[in-house]
């Protein structure tokens, strides 16, 4: 019988690693639960830290497998390295030194690693990241970023198409920052109401292709945002959602005006009234989203609807956005401005904004 002594701690622990992940990798292969859902349980059921799939990728997945093929040939089959492990070094995704693993990883341009958004440029493709943790919540600083991405991106002729995406495995972004808004008045509001809405109406207006690669929750601005890009693809894990109504208030990006747009006024209706939010799959249904893939394979196949559509004929795809931006979407855009505005300043807004910060039932009074 082996004493402490005998014990190889650095082998036990390396067995108990690459026997979690081994499993891990199965869960996902068999559909059990998607790769951001297992490593969440592990973290918050099992304590591991940091979990398979992002230990994983940050280790490389070219040396996690020839790891373990040593331990297959050392210590038995159980050790065999998965299908999907296989698969995805092929692919030459390797984790964080490649850009993309099980999860994608931001590698900004140089003069563009700092700030809420990103950009990195990968050919004719570029990729706006969304940083600003914990939760990518939509401030006036966020705005002037995106803004001054898209300058860049649109500006720049051998760019065809954006993707955006968020560097957080965790969430898409959660919707507007609601202390940053309690902090403006009825003019700064406006003032940033418009600055959004040039923005999106203008990525609706580019030669541009925009695709939204939406990997968790999309709530309130972060649906808004996914809504104003030509294509939106989700990982099963991804929600999505216009709660302002417990708030007190109205979507203010647009979501009272493309919502019903993509899955019809009914839809819209109960969304924006209801406040709940719909997986995934409901809004592939409903036509929310074009395409609810796996959440490992979402950056790819997000890359692939960019490369694709940065394939085709710039003036053509301009022409088609434009006329298919046409219509009173301006208008209905202008009403919706001006009722947020008119919303935002009442009782009410005041209510339900105190009541989500201070994590309490609100009490509506109707002024």
């Amino acid at each position: 019988m082996s004493t402490e002594s005998d014990v190889d701690v650095d082998e036990v622990v390396d067995r108990f690693v690459l026997k979690a992940f081994v499993e891990a990798c199965l869960v996902l292969e068999e559909g059990i639960a998607t790769s951001k859902d297992i490593d969440l349980g592990m973290m918050a059921g099992a304590g591991i830290i940091p979990p398979p799939f992002a230990r994983a990728d940050a280790t490389g997945l070219d040396e996690v497998l020839a790891r373990l093929e040593r331990a297959e040939a050392d210590w038995g089959e159980h050790y065999a390295p998965p299908a999907i492990l296989h698969r995805l070094v092929n692919q030459g995704r390797l984790g964080v030194k490649s850009g993309q693993g099980f999860f994608p990883y931001a590698r900004p341009d140089a003069g563009w690693d700092d700030g809420p958004v990103k950009l990195e440029r990968r050919g004719p493709v570029a990729i706006a990241w969304l940083d600003r943790p914990p939760a990518n919540s939509i401030a006036p600083e966020v705005v002037e970023a995106l803004a001054k991405v898209w300058a860049e991106v649109d500006g720049d002729p051998e760019i065809r198409a954006m993707v955006l995406a968020s560097a957080n495995p965790q969430l898409f972004c959660a919707g507007a920052d609601i202390k940053a808004f309690t902090q403006m008045d009825e003019a700064a509001g406006r003032a940033l109401l418009d600055s959004m809405h040039d923005l999106l109406r203008s990525w609706e207006r580019s030669s541009t292709a925009t695709i939204a690669s939406v990997n968790a929750l999309a709530f309130g601005g972060g649906c808004e945002i996914a809504m104003a890009c030509d294509v939106r693809v989700a990982g099963y894990s991804a929600l999505f959602g216009q709660p302002e109504v417990s708030l007190g208030i109205i979507p203010g990006f647009g979501g009272t005006q493309r919502l019903p747009r993509l899955v019809g006024e009914a839809k819209a209706l109960e969304m924006n009234l209801v406040g709940d939010p719909i997986s995934a799959e409901d809004a592939y249904e409903v036509g929310l989203v074009n395409r609810v893939v796996p959440d490992h394979e979402l950056f790819d196949v997000a890359l692939s609807w960019a490369r694709k559509l940065a394939g085709q004929p710039p003036l053509a795809v301009q022409g088609v956005k434009q006329v298919s931006a046409r219509g009173d979407l301006d208008e209905g855009i202008a009403a919706e401005k001006d009722a947020f505005v008119g919303v935002f300043v009442s009782e009410d807004a005041r209510e339900g904004i105190s009541a989500f910060l201070q994590k309490r039932t609100p009490k509506w009074r109707g002024k």
